[in-house]
């Protein structure tokens, strides 16, 4: 059974009618392009996806990558599908007309990159990694840097990578040892490990350049004595061709459950002496510049979550439509035929389920690449202002909340399949496998609970959080208006005082000195926030939606739009409906996981 790994109608859905991603050709930027250039762009995504990426991943799964101790082999459906990507033009997408690149809206971008991701997320990794990089070296790099290393990653001939973690360290980036020494020419000679390197090493592109976190003996403690360097595989000569061998080897692949497709590594730096870094920016200034690549990336991990949950959804879906089993619970004639799965409650609830999570996840992860083009290219200031505070609040929520309930519904999709769900001759085992990695991906869930707690919701006197909330109540009170929905405008309305309440309560205790104890659920804090968001984006769609609906729609935009206020009951009467418990407990400041001592497990 082949389907389709993303919804199509739903892309134009979300970019069309609820983005309206057309009015960009506005922008001075975006002048060149308009709505037919960005369905083009879509188009040619989903056809490359379809035709090169998604028929290599189940092989690319079965046959990872392997290190014969001198060089890694790949299979070559991976360079193939890779090779059609750059020609395409993919890599280069957000970039300057001058560098080489397509100058679209990041919205356009990242849209394609889940189209991508759905179909081969191993294959993705590898340009999904190249795309952060250039756009470090882009905001920050010198105009030498840009030509000599961006520009070939723009081209496809360069491919790139982001080096924070270490065997010793993993997240805790305070703990890095690898050394960074400054050189006569301006060079810097870089010592240590670096661990758990997507895409660290291959064969793919003539080059790898890596962005190195290393700090510079001398400075400051902690994080802030951490720089950032260019430290490519091969030394890159004047005219960009390929100079000697740098000192970055490869010390072994890990294994991973998921993304099997690309190669995650170990290496060590320096084993002959030292590597030749490059410093991006200011000494010191290295994890300030990486979060630039960080804070996308991590929007572009929840939309990867998103992806992989709407691939097991489309699939789970088709499946149920087609394979007849059971009878319902009425039904007690053994003779009669057998129903097929949808028609069975269960099946429609695991369903929905997944449609609420997928549906509700795209729409958030392209709102908040929205936020990115209009923090870049909005010329009101007011409105930039606004799309920042809104767009470090959320960013967490982007980043985690699919990687959560995304990979619930990659759960759903295995359960609608029964026992052959987690056997490897049907997909969705793989999809949850893959997807299993994106809570871990660029900052934890537990990190991205801290940061929302511990610093979004309460930095600049709140002033994300009221924004957030008044944009919420905007929609509360337009969906109010409508007899169809007015049901969830109180059930929304009655959430954000709950939220606001207790975030109240939490920011009281950390400002009295209880920091660890108002933290300490703050994971729990982030899913209670993280529904109240969703509900806040299904709303929206809800009301786009009944506005359609009155419009007289075709048949099959008819059942589109019903099924968006279905999956929206769904999430309000299912989910939405957690978010009061959960604040009760996180506002009674419970002590349960903090209280527990080391010596009781």
């Amino acid at each position: 059974m082949t389907t389709p790994t993303m919804n199509q109608r739903d892309i134009s859905f979300q970019l069309h009618e609820m983005l309206d991603v057309a009015q960009f050709s506005e922008r001075e930027r975006f002048a060149d392009h308009d709505k037919d250039v960005f369905d083009a762009v879509i188009d040619t995504a989903m056809n490359i996806a379809a035709d090169l990426f998604e028929p290599h991943n189940r092989k690319a799964d079965l046959n990872e990558p392997t290190f014969d101790g001198e060089k890694v082999h790949i299979i070559p459906e991976v360079k193939e599908a890779l090779d059609a990507y750059i020609e395409a033009g993919f890599i280069g997408a957000q970039h300057d007309y001058d560098h080489g690149g397509m100058q679209l809206p990041a919205t356009i971008a990242m849209t394609c990159s889940a189209i991508f991701n759905a179909a081969n997320v191993g294959t993705s990794g590898y340009p999904f990694l190249t795309v952060g990089a250039s756009n470090v070296i882009r905001a920050y790099g010198t105009e030498d840097q840009k030509k000599r290393f961006m520009e070939p990653m723009i081209a496809g001939r360069f491919f790139g990578t982001m080096c924070l973690s270490e065997p010793q360290a993993g997240s805790s980036l305070s703990d890095i040892k690898t050394k960074a020494i400054p050189q006569e020419d301006g060079s810097y000679r870089l010592t240590g490990n670096k661990m758990w390197i997507s895409a660290g090493e291959h064969e793919l592109s003539e080059n790898i350049v890596h962005l190195v976190l290393a700090k510079i003996p001398g400075g400051p403690e902690g994080v802030k004595g951490i720089s950032l360097f260019i430290v490519p595989k091969f030394l890159v000569n004047d005219d960009t061709s390929i100079g000697d061998r740098n000192d970055v080897s490869l010390a072994g692949l890990n294994h991973k459950m998921g993304y099997r497709g690309t190669t995650n590594t170990l290496l060590n730096l320096g084993e002959k002496g030292g590597a030749t870094g490059y410093l991006i920016g200011e000494a010191h200034k290295g994890l300030f510049y990486m979060f630039h690549m960080m804070n996308e990336a991590r929007i572009g991990v929840g939309l990867g979550a998103v992806s992989l949950g709407y691939a097991g959804y489309l699939y789970s879906l088709e499946y149920a439509r087609n394979r007849p089993q059971g009878r319902h619970p009425d039904g007690k004639d053994a003779s009669s035929n057998q129903l097929n799965l949808i028609e069975h409650a269960d099946i429609r609830r695991l369903l929905l389920a997944q449609k609420a999570a997928v549906e509700g996840g795209l729409g958030l992860c392209l709102y908040a690449a929205k936020l990115v083009d209009d923090e870049n290219t909005e010329t009101d200031q007011d409105k930039k202002k606004e799309a920042s505070l809104l767009l470090d609040i959320l960013t967490p929520v982007v980043k985690s909340w699919p990687s959560e309930f995304c990979l619930e519904a990659n759960k759903h999709a295995i359960q609608v399949l029964g026992g052959y769900g987690y056997t490897r001759d049907y997909p969705v085992e793989q999809y949850y496998r893959d997807n299993r990695l994106n809570p871990i991906h660029e900052g934890t869930h537990g990190i991205q609970g801290l940061d929302l707690l511990g610093r979004k919701v309460i930095m600049n006197k709140g002033a994300g959080l009221e924004l957030l909330v008044r944009k919420m109540t905007e929609t509360s009170q337009s969906a109010r208006k409508n007899p169809a929905l007015a049901e969830f405008s109180d059930l929304l309305d009655h959430a954000i005082e709950n939220v606001v309440n207790v975030t109240r309560a939490l920011a009281a205790e950390m400002q009295q000195g209880h920091i660890n104890l108002a933290l300490a659920n703050a994971t729990l804090y982030l899913d209670m926030f993280g529904h109240l968001v969703l509900a806040w984006q299904w709303l929206k769609q809800a009301l786009v939606a009944s506005e359609k609906l009155n419009q007289g729609p075709t048949k099959d935009d008819q059942n589109f739009y019903l099924g968006k206020l279905q999956a929206c009951q769904y999430f309000y009467r299912f989910e939405l409906c957690k978010v009061e418990p959960w604040s009760k407990l996180l506002g009674s400041v419970d002590d349960t996981t903090f209280s527990a001592s080391a010596e009781i497990f």
